[in-house]
């Protein structure tokens, strides 16, 4: 069996810095080398940035971005298996404002996990799961709890192509309470669910819409309570909190303070009533 090596090929001084930083951590034998430099035989895959791949010439090539090494570690490990065969991934995710998420191997044990900033941000993961991980099948299970971001993360999953399941979500939260997303995500993952075949619809009721004002009337300081149209935006997620708040408080022409705009994570595309 060939040696386990990875090869670090940037002129990116800043991508070099944390790549090479993130391997020695976990003592993963590394060359560095320049675009064009031979690479030796005993390199299995190879780490650089998205401007330089094409000109690297390997088999297995991993695009990396300064500041954004989201399940590198994991995606390292699966490039560098002897076999070529494509292996599944769980890919588990528990909603909420700023939804959990989990990456389980064929054998079950966890590879990557971590939290995204919005509902519709699982849709870049996706993305980079699937650059990451290009020779495994991708399946992703959405937790059953709450309803209209569950349905948000699953209308932002469906395009990208991969299988896309509700898992019933009892049991993998403790008493009720999201006290660690990413182990209800993992506990998601390992549920299988039912294949959902198309865009969710987004049920809104009116509770949930006067939820959003309340919260809107004490970020605000008591200034003003934000028109329903907007509070069924922010549920939507096509508005943020804190656009909605400014676009408001332009429409009468008062001033929002500061120290109430950044409460409750207002630019979170999620409506803020559950901070993770």
């Amino acid at each position: 069996m060939r040696d386990r090596w990875v090869g670090l090929v940037t002129r990116d001084p800043v991508l070099y810095g944390e790549v090479a930083a993130f391997l020695r951590e976990r003592r993963i034998p590394t060359v560095s080398l320049l675009p064009g430099q031979r690479i030796p035989s005993r390199v299995a895959v190879v780490v650089t940035s998205r401007e330089e791949a094409p000109r690297v010439l390997h088999p297995r090539v991993l695009v990396a971005s300064p500041g954004d090494l989201t399940a590198l570690g994991a995606a390292l490990r699966d490039a560098m298996h002897e076999d070529s065969a494509p292996r599944g991934l769980l890919v588990g995710i528990d909603p909420g404002p700023r939804p959990g998420y989990a990456v389980l191997g064929p054998t079950g044990a966890c590879l990557a996990e971590g939290v995204v900033e919005s509902p519709e941000a699982v849709a870049a993961l996706g993305r980079k799961l699937s650059r990451g991980f290009p020779r495994a099948h991708l399946t992703f299970r959405v937790g059953t709890g709450d309803h209209l971001r569950r349905n948000r993360i699953v209308n932002a999953l469906l395009p990208l192509g991969a299988p896309v399941e509700l898992a019933n979500e009892e049991g993998t939260t403790l008493q009720g309470r999201r006290q660690n997303d990413s182990l209800a995500a993992k506990a998601i993952a390992a549920t299988p669910g039912e294949r959902v075949r198309g865009q969710e619809l987004l049920r809104i009721t009116p509770g949930e819409v006067a939820n959003v004002q309340r919260i809107s009337r004490e970020m605000s300081g008591g200034l003003f309570t934000i028109p329903r149209e907007l509070a069924t935006s922010v549920l939507e997620g096509s508005t943020t909190m804190a656009e909605a708040l400014e676009r408001t408080a332009k429409k009468l022409g008062v001033t929002l303070p500061e120290a109430h705009t950044r409460r409750r994570g207002g630019s979170s595309r999620a409506s803020p009533p559950s901070a993770t």
